[in-house]
């Protein structure tokens, strides 16, 4: 379906260049474009007959000509009055909108709802945000920024803003895109052999939406044109008073490939973040999960599993799922806390195994868009030096392996550097939020790849 909104735009460009002020301001500006159906009749509408009478009788063609030039084929205008507009969308839009539900599969994960979010003091500002922006979308919180680390919920909450809004405004156009979607969608666009139309429909489909969420913009590559593309859409929207939602792992001004304009522009809005949730919150969303799924788990199991895992909730749900199904395979009814025992020291030591130096150097190397040469060599830049640092202590605890090996590692550094460092984000982890983000995040990316 072409977005005629869009097109329309574009026409009105070109008849602006065509018709005098006085006739532009007069008889095409307040023109309603409604519909371009599949017989390529573009219906317009006017405000009057007497203006109708004027369209018609002065400037039909030149509409045609403009149309033409802007998607590439001829289309034949439909002109309504006010009372034929009416008529029409009774007969046509409503029931297009009712139809277009009902076939249209739901985007959004249905089970990621409000309901099905467990609140604590690690996210309740962040979940009052997103339910008030769900409720009354561009009118507050725009743009909203949620940032956190992997797994804390940020997906689950674009999910529900996006559940809760098909409920209850279906009317309202609204689209979730991984950044990586977005990017991949304009090069194809870039790409293709009908280029202009091919960026028209892109424009299209993105900045005439009423809720753009956009999800992992820290994968925003530094590419000029790109960055250009998503200022200029998400200026639109947010001009035009359409709600941007965008996540990420973490904040905007620690985004290195964000231009200082978007993250001027990020920061107009309001930006919060998800903490790693405490030990209450933790023991809730196990109790919800295990409600949810149907596991059978005693208390003290569920507390044991909340005070060793205190990550991310979808490493809490993960172990939960693991440990049920442990007790399951030993034909148990109910889960108890020598079943969490075994998988924890089952995970623990396919941890050591299967990771290596060289994994948690490149893993730390992707998450910080270093070189694997930068992080091991002699520079000393801080860009280089918090990666080197974090890989350094990583190597240290999980695989504890001698300070004078991991020197060696690091371009020959003697073991009191690799000491200060290990020491250094060690104590780091214990006071700064920051930190703590960055070492769950690459933690979380290590242990997924097993």
């Amino acid at each position: 379906m072409q977005d005629v909104s869009y097109i329309w735009q574009q026409v009105l460009e070109k008849l602006e260049l065509r018709v005098s002020s006085v006739s532009f301001m007069l008889w095409i500006k307040t023109i309603k474009p409604l519909e371009i159906d599949e017989q390529d009749n573009f219906v317009i509408a006017c405000q009057s007959v007497s203006a109708k009478n004027q369209i018609l009788r002065n400037f039909i063609d030149t509409i045609g000509d403009c149309c033409f030039e802007v998607v590439g084929k001829p289309l034949k205008i439909v002109v309504l009055d006010q009372n034929e507009e009416i008529e029409f969308l009774k007969k046509n839009k409503t029931t297009q909108i009712s139809s277009d539900k009902k076939e249209e599969k739901n985007p959004f994960v249905e089970k990621f709802t409000f309901d099905n979010f467990v609140v604590g003091k690690s996210n309740q500002f962040v979940y009052a945000a997103a339910r008030t922006v769900a409720e009354n979308p561009g009118k507050r919180y725009n743009p909203l920024f949620i940032y956190g680390g992997v797994g804390l919920g940020k997906t689950h909450l674009l999910h529900a803003i996006g559940n809760f809004i098909r409920e209850n405004n279906p009317e309202l156009k609204v689209e979730y895109v991984p950044f990586g979607k977005f990017t991949s969608d304009y090069i194809s666009s870039l790409q293709s052999q009908t280029k202009t139309q091919a960026v028209m429909e892109f424009r299209g489909k993105y900045r005439n939406l009423d809720v753009l969420m956009v999800d992992d913009i820290q994968l925003i590559s530094n590419k000029k044109e790109t960055q250009e593309e998503f200022f200029l859409t998400f200026n639109d929207l947010v001009m035009s008073n359409k709600q941007v939602i965008i996540c990420s792992d973490r904040p905007p001004k620690e985004i290195s490939t964000l231009e200082d304009r978007l993250r001027s522009r990020f920061s107009s809005g309001l930006i919060h973040d998800i903490q790693k949730p405490e030990i209450e919150t933790r023991i809730a969303i196990l109790q919800k999960k295990s409600q949810l799924e149907k596991y059978y788990v005693d208390d003290q199991t569920i507390e044991y599993i909340a005070e060793h895992v205190d990550s991310s909730v979808r490493d809490l749900e993960g172990k939960l799922s693991e440990v049920y199904f442990l007790a399951t395979l030993s034909g148990k009814k109910v889960a108890t806390i020598e079943d969490a025992e075994e998988i924890f020291k089952n995970q623990k030591e396919e941890l050591k195994n299967d990771l290596t130096p060289d994994k948690i150097i490149s893993t730390v190397c992707d998450y910080f868009n270093v070189s694997y040469n930068d992080i091991t060599g002699k520079k000393k830049n801080k860009e280089i030096v918090e990666p080197r640092m974090i890989a350094i202590y990583l190597i240290s605890e999980i695989l504890n392996l001698p300070l004078v090996n991991i020197g060696k590692l690091f371009g020959g550094r003697d073991h009191t550097t690799i000491m200060h460092s290990r020491d250094k984000i060690s104590e780091d982890l214990k006071v700064n939020k920051k930190t703590q983000t960055l070492v769950d995040n690459i933690k979380n990316m290590l242990t997924s790849g097993l």
